[in-house]
């Protein structure tokens, strides 16, 4: 599971121009597709490699490092993206998504490329659909917002304690309340980047960007969470 950082939402002072609100949510999006492509891209990539994947999936310490490799680096971004040039930001979001394909290989092995591409265009549907909600809806969904994250510490502390446990019910249990909190954090993600994005649509250029950058991690992470959830009630294991 990936985690989620709701901070650094200050604005910096950088150049001179600002840029409308359409496009920067455009923006948001366009980086949010190209950061799932490069990372379904590089897990495909790895998936073909045994060497590699061996290499990973044998050797403990190197696992853990990637895993908390990726979770620092989300860290990372998210406290420091104002003070990074926004080609820095960028590259950092491309590596932490490059990483991220490296650890999601594995889903190649353990599920066929059909439920797999079913599952992909599953969580499309459901995180299109969710996000069009948060993006029109005048309703504020900032408590459902508070609510689903103090759920989702409950999940991460239950998944932890099921890697001892190792109870399938609770596996379940775990799996249902995952696609049930992504599916709204969705929702409440994309409002609360457009009411960003709407309030401090008047700073520089670069300065609103990089909000539209942080915003467009946010949204990456439902997707990617939401579509790991998905694909253990759809995805058919290789026998």
């Amino acid at each position: 599971m990936y985690e989620k950082n709701y901070n650094c939402y200050e604005t910096a002072s950088y150049g001179s121009r600002s840029v409308s609100f359409p496009a920067v949510m455009r923006n948001v999006y366009m980086w949010m597709c190209f950061a799932l492509a490069m990372t379904g891209l590089t897990a495909a990539a790895v998936a073909t490699q045994p060497q590699i994947l061996q290499a990973i999936f044998t050797n403990q310490i190197l696992f853990w490092g990637l895993f908390i490799g990726e979770f620092a680096l989300v860290i990372f971004f998210s406290a420091r993206i104002m003070s990074m040039s926004l080609t820095t930001a960028g590259l950092v979001f491309a590596a932490y998504s490059i990483l991220n394909g490296v650890t999601m290989s594995f889903i190649f092995l353990a599920y066929t490329m059909e439920s797999i591409a079913t599952t992909f265009f599953i969580t499309a549907g459901t995180f299109g659909a969710m996000s069009l909600i948060g993006y029109t809806t005048k309703r504020d969904l900032s408590t459902m917002g508070r609510i689903l994250f103090m759920a989702l510490i409950g999940v991460i502390i239950a998944t932890v304690v099921n890697i001892f446990v190792g109870s399938s019910a609770l596996q379940f249990g775990i799996s249902i309340l995952g696609v049930l909190i992504f599916t709204g954090l969705t929702a409440y993600d994309t409002q609360k980047i457009k009411m960003m994005v709407e309030m401090y649509g008047d700073q520089p250029n670069e300065g609103v960007m990089k909000l539209a950058l942080l915003g467009s991690l946010s949204l990456y992470l439902d997707f990617i969470n939401l579509f790991l959830y998905l694909l253990r009630f759809f995805g058919n294991s290789r026998d």
